[in-house]
């Protein structure tokens, strides 16, 4: 199921373009402050990935917060984007409700569940996506389409990124023989050791997304950090053999001069020390295509390593554990 999900990611981006197009986003009488998103997993990282696309351009600050509390400045002048998949998220449901007592805007992204009831009941525009995708990690696209379609629709970003966006479809669908063969390889170069994932700034989405992918997907423990923050304390761990390691830089051609020349030392340090090192250069004509083309490529790793390991993608029962247990202990 899980590989079906990951091929139909750039159909998915299709359809989420149709779709934020015609939500009806209105631009609204009030002021705009500033952006925030709630959302956890799947949901959430979409809304990385839309701060990196739109840091250059967005007219007002854009802040994702994954937890049940929003910072104290929202309220009034604020739009509150409540992004779920599912709809029932208790985090973001929980942020919903601090956000209507502060005077916040809402925004709803989601399939259905209490988030939907919720728009209809209090009169928010919402951005409604398809139902019936059994994991919202594989509905990356959708959330992150829906997000930038709103930005757009109020009227804080131009057009140009969804273009880029749509231009990505047909890009990543161009790589699909190469996208297997790149990830089969790579899976087999981290099988059995721990990943470590290095980029710069702009592409930490990117390896965000590779953190969660390898443990819901393959059932594997990773960490990352970004340059050039890791120049100022990781580096210094690095000082000993660390057998069970397996460095992945991410590179892109963006990277400014400075960080291209810190990136390169980084990963010389780390060579000496690390199990084994491996470059991975960026595709495409711009940042959404490259971090795209990325996004995709872990995506069909994490898939590959379930696989080598004969374990089942889609099962996540730890986290169903946990479920169950917040339940109980409310009742």
């Amino acid at each position: 199921m899980m590989k079906q999900l990951i091929e139909g990611f750039s159909m998915q981006i299709r359809e989420a373009l149709a779709i934020g197009r015609n939500a009806a986003i209105h631009a609204g009488k009030d002021e705009i402050k500033q952006v925030v998103v709630a959302g956890m997993g799947g949901s959430g990282i979409g809304a990385d990935f839309v701060a990196a696309f739109t840091g250059a351009e967005c007219k007002v600050p854009f802040l994702v917060v994954k937890e049940y509390v929003l910072p104290a400045f929202v309220g009034k002048g604020t739009v509150l984007i409540a992004s779920s998949y599912s709809g029932n998220t208790e985090e973001t449901l929980a942020a919903c409700r601090q956000g209507m007592e502060s005077g916040a805007r809402i925004i709803a992204v989601t399939s259905g569940g209490k988030l939907a009831e919720w728009a209809q009941q209090y009169g928010w525009d919402q951005v409604l996506l398809p139902k019936g995708q059994p994991a919202p990690r594989a509905c990356l696209g959708y959330s992150l389409v829906a997000q930038l379609s709103v930005l757009e629709k109020l009227g804080l970003i131009g057009p140009q990124v969804l273009k880029e966006v749509e231009g990505s479809a047909d890009f990543l669908e161009s790589l699909q023989d190469e996208f297997h063969e790149k990830a089969a390889q790579i899976a087999g170069f981290l099988q059995g050791k721990i990943p470590v994932l290095y980029s710069t700034n702009v592409l930490e989405p990117v390896i965000v997304r590779f953190r969660q992918q390898l443990a819901e997907n393959a059932k594997m423990l990773s960490w990352h950090h970004v340059v050039p923050e890791m120049n100022h304390n990781e580096l210094v761990g690095w000082r000993r053999d660390q057998p069970g390691l397996a460095a992945l830089f991410f590179r892109h051609p963006g990277e400014s001069a400075a960080n291209e020349l810190r990136m390169n030392i980084t990963r010389d340090v780390v060579s000496e020390f690390a199990a084994s090192r491996l470059d991975l250069h960026a595709k495409g004509k711009n940042l959404v295509e490259q971090t795209l083309y990325f996004v995709h490529l872990v995506d069909w790793i994490s898939w590959y390593l379930a696989e080598m390991q004969g374990l089942d993608a889609m099962e996540i029962r730890i986290i169903d554990f946990l479920k169950e247990k917040m339940a109980t202990a409310k009742q």
